[in-house]
């Protein structure tokens, strides 16, 4: 389980809306009418709501194990609450399979968006791996596929960009996870054309901002936005602080959490978040920062003083 699923209990802040998605009531089915953003995929016009479900260490669990019923309510939550995308991949442990199996139980295969990754060296490998989630997503066809922190990126985009075209796959792209990788990340992108990149971005961490996020959003290329919460230490800059009211009067923001995702959603280039989590309250928490208004510039700044 990740760190923030340990601190942010600490730091939710109540309100009706929050206590009412929590119990997961009829609440949610009208949640989902009122409807979550979305953002259009720039290859193909499709929309696609911001928030979406990372299942790195949350999901790494056994299939046989009783953390199944609580991830199973994770994942009823995102989808009721009008989410689709669910990112995993083979080096997350369990994760993919679970995701899979989930998916199965809730008879969800067809509402769900799924992107995971391909982190092999070499053609056959690469297919090897492949191949292997498609049977542990118990499906035949993926939405994304992306190469996952640059490994042998020529190789695997080749073998995607086939699989692409058979119909198994929609959309294709590159991974990375640390600011340091960005220069090569976006080296990438400017030598092979793909569909979407992921990238961490957060409140305290905005190199991406600088070239990345604006190259992507002038050529076409839809981004996902990981550890949004920057593995927990988000929350710890933050403990023991109340919200200050102008998050919800201005921002229709109720948690620390909700602020930290618009803060990632204000910026036009995001078209997804990926939060990871094995809690379906804080599921539901973070559907609530896919409505209303999200922040303009003076109000990032205001948001990035709050971190510092």
């Amino acid at each position: 389980m990740p760190i923030h699923s340990f601190s942010r209990r600490d730091f939710m802040q109540a309100s009706a809306a929050l206590t009412a998605m929590a119990a997961l009531s009829p609440v949610l089915p009208a949640f989902a009418a009122s409807g979550l953003l979305t953002r259009k995929i720039p290859a193909t016009g499709e929309d696609l709501p911001v928030i979406g479900l990372g299942t790195s260490r949350t999901f790494d669990i056994s299939v046989a194990s009783e953390e199944m019923n609580s991830a199973l309510e994770v994942l009823k939550t995102l989808l009721a609450g009008g989410a689709r995308l669910i990112d995993t991949a083979p080096s997350y442990g369990e994760s993919q399979a679970v995701t899979g199996e989930l998916l199965t139980r809730a008879n969800a295969h067809k509402q769900a968006f799924l992107a995971t990754k391909v982190s092999a060296t070499g053609r056959e490998a690469g297919m090897r791996q492949i191949e292997q989630t498609f049977k542990q997503l118990q499906t035949e066809r993926i939405d994304l596929i992306q190469v996952h922190n640059l490994q042998d990126t020529s190789t695997q985009l080749q073998t995607l960009r086939e699989l692409k075209q058979q119909g198994r796959i929609r959309y294709v792209g590159l991974t990375h996870y640390v600011e340091s990788a960005h220069d090569d990340l976006l080296a990438a992108l400017q030598k092979d054309k793909v569909d979407f990149v992921q990238v961490n971005y957060s409140v305290g961490a905005r190199n991406a901002e600088k070239r990345l996020l604006p190259w992507c959003a002038d050529h076409g290329v839809a981004v996902l936005a990981n550890r949004t919460f920057e593995a927990g230490r988000l929350f710890a800059k933050v403990k023991g602080k109340p919200l200050p009211d102008w998050a919800s009067s201005e921002l229709d923001a109720s948690s620390w959490a909700q602020l930290m995702l618009k803060f990632v959603l204000a910026n036009r280039a995001i078209t997804t978040v990926i939060p990871a989590t094995s809690n379906p309250r804080y599921a539901a928490d973070n559907l609530l920062a896919g409505q209303g208004r999200l922040p303009d510039a003076d109000l990032r700044e205001r948001i990035v003083q709050l971190f510092a």
